[in-house]
């Protein structure tokens, strides 16, 4: 049963997060062969509908406007109900992001629809698109089907892969006018506290601190380490509360929820809350100093001893292996 899916663009500083090409991959198990419709909002987005092409859309269909510039639910909610009103999908995929756990569910609301969340897979059975998602903290997964209705879901990041870019795809890029108007909310300025570089939920490689680094400088070799690897750098909620680093980097239930192919994890104890970030990430490598740290059952590899002097050792070996590849 072949389907119109609209999937939903995620801008960041004038570029597409990973996931919005996560979705599209999503969207095309969804459509069963039917039509892929990219959605793209915000100040400037024209521009970047023909990457949305690339990893598979078949039209793009964007709305730009001034008051667009910053994310806000109810400017966004007014351009993305009129681009459904439009296209009449018979599916919606957004990333399971803060953006995308905020506007989906008022989007599902709006619409009379249902809503799954946080889908890690998806597969179509007996013509059902069955979505698997974790439930109790990761403790286990649910499947589920929608048998009515709107097919509505949030993909977490890093979970379903994007298909390979194709540079020669071509597809219409259009624009839908709508009048955003009676913003409840303007946001006036945006400051980043997160550290440059890799996107902590988009990332590859994590290199996660927890109360074992001991200060905000105990930080620095996580920093050099994650930056051999490409990736970045995480904290348990116990190194943000002694304030050794801003809550942005903060992972577990109450942080952001990583699945990196690889994840460091360095002076963590491995309370639940903190499991239930990063549990589902391909690889584990704990670091710590107590060999009975919880961490360690569920680590892949585990390396008892001060990640003082194991983390630096790492980060001398890997760039060894940097000069000689």
């Amino acid at each position: 049963m072949s389907r119109k899916i609209l999937v939903v663009g995620e801008v960041r500083d004038q570029s597409l997060r990973n996931v919005s090409f996560e979705a599209i991959a999503a969207g095309k198990v969804m459509a069963e062969g039917g039509e892929i419709v990219s959605a793209l909002i915000g100040k400037e987005v024209s521009t970047l509908g023909d990457e949305m092409v690339a990893y598979g859309s078949d039209r793009v269909v964007y709305v730009e406007d001034e008051k667009l510039e910053n994310y806000t639910p109810d400017g966004y909610s007014q351009a993305l109900l009129s681009i459904i009103e439009q296209e009449n999908p018979e599916g919606i995929v957004l990333g399971h992001t803060s953006q995308g756990k905020d506007l989906a569910p008022k989007i599902a609301a709006k619409l009379g629809s249902g809503l799954v969340s946080d889908v890690t897979s998806l597969e179509v059975e007996g013509g059902n698109v069955v979505f698997t998602r974790p439930i109790y903290s990761g403790k286990a997964f649910e499947k589920k089907i929608v048998t009515d209705g709107l097919l509505f879901a949030t993909v977490r990041p890093n979970n379903i892969a994007a298909l390979d870019k194709n540079e020669s795809s071509s597809g219409e890029i259009s624009k839908v006018d709508v009048e955003i108007k009676d913003l409840r909310t303007i946001v006036a300025e945006v400051i980043r506290k997160a550290t440059d570089g890799v996107d902590l939920s988009e990332a590859k490689v994590v290199v996660a601190g927890g109360r074992g680094v001991k200060s905000e400088d105990g930080f620095e070799p996580l920093k050099e380490l994650a930056d051999v690897l490409g990736g970045a750098v995480g904290a348990s909620r116990g190194a943000c509360d002694a304030e050794y680093c801003g809550y942005s980097l903060q992972i577990g239930q109450t942080g952001k929820v990583v699945t990196p192919d690889l994840y460091i994890a360095c002076g963590i104890s491995g309370a639940i809350q903190h499991l239930a970030g990063m549990s589902n990430s391909k690889v584990i490598v704990a670091i710590n100093k107590d060999p009975e740290a919880n961490i360690f059952n569920i680590a892949d590899y585990g390396i008892v001893g001060d990640l003082f002097d194991v983390v630096p050792l790492l980060t001398e070996e890997l760039k060894k292996l940097k000069v000689h590849s």
